[in-house]
């Protein structure tokens, strides 16, 4: 049986929305629908965009823009009630979360060059004469509480530690839960799949979005912070972290 992906049955796929923190995983993560023929991807597009896509069609979309024309949500870069009028039915949605310490270590370029990282916090400019880190570990710790608040009964959570650790697993699981059907789901996602390291070797490839943020100083993305972070940094950064750190499961030192 041919399970090329151009004859992936999708005709019952659900649309996609995938939200996080940034420097999460989120980018790589929704290059994967990249690979499904028959989605159409969209990275980080203006979040008024959104009506004129093709609904009629599997639809992907990363963390849209901020909107301009609608005062967005706390925590959210769009006001969900008016996104729920925008994204049809059958839909998944995706929360994409990373461990506090390592996102910490990836959001300092951004949040570096005033806040670059966006939603923003509602009191970032409050925060901009703190410590770097701690600037850092107030974003991830606001995204992953006030923004995750607002759409936890309707998101899917998903670990960037799960997805290093086992690409192609991940990428079949996320079919099952978009209801990509069973052909489809044999699609081998290798080309995506390989690209998904924890090292930095031959085949990793850095998501497009990602790039401007990447820097050479670490040798693994699963515990980047022990390389990065000096005793008294994490121990700076943690209060900020810990009780959110914890409702998402992950250990902190």
């Amino acid at each position: 049986m041919d399970t090329s992906p151009t004859n992936a049955n999708l005709s019952t796929a659900h649309h996609v929305l995938i939200l996080g923190c940034g420097r999460s995983g989120t980018s790589i993560f929704g290059e994967l629908f990249d690979h499904l023929s028959g989605y159409t991807y969209h990275s980080e597009p203006p979040y008024e965009s959104l009506a004129a896509f093709d609904w009629t069609t599997p639809q992907a979309i990363k963390v849209p823009r901020v909107s301009v024309e609608k005062r967005p949500d706390p925590g959210l870069p769009f006001p969900l009630e008016d996104l729920l009028k925008r994204i049809p039915e059958p839909r998944t949605f995706f929360w994409q979360v990373r461990h506090p310490l390592d996102t910490i270590c990836s959001l300092k370029v951004g949040i570096a060059q005033n806040w670059g990282h966006h939603p923003r916090p509602e009191d970032w400019e409050a925060w901009q004469e703190k410590p770097l880190l701690q600037r850092c570990a107030h974003h991830w710790n606001y995204i992953n509480t006030v923004g995750y608040h607002q759409v936890a009964h309707l998101v899917n959570i998903c670990r960037f530690e799960d997805m290093l650790t086992d690409p192609l697993s991940f990428a079949i699981d996320i079919c099952s839960q978009v209801e990509v059907d069973q052909v489809a789901k044999r699609i081998p996602f290798g080309t995506w799949a390989d690209r998904v390291q924890d090292t930095n070797n031959e085949k990793f490839i850095e998501a497009q979005t990602s790039r401007a943020y990447s820097r050479p100083d670490h040798r693994v993305k699963i515990g980047r912070w022990k390389e990065n972070l000096h005793k008294h940094e994490v121990e700076e950064v943690l209060p900020l972290v810990r009780g959110t750190a914890q409702m998402f499961g992950y250990a902190l030192p």
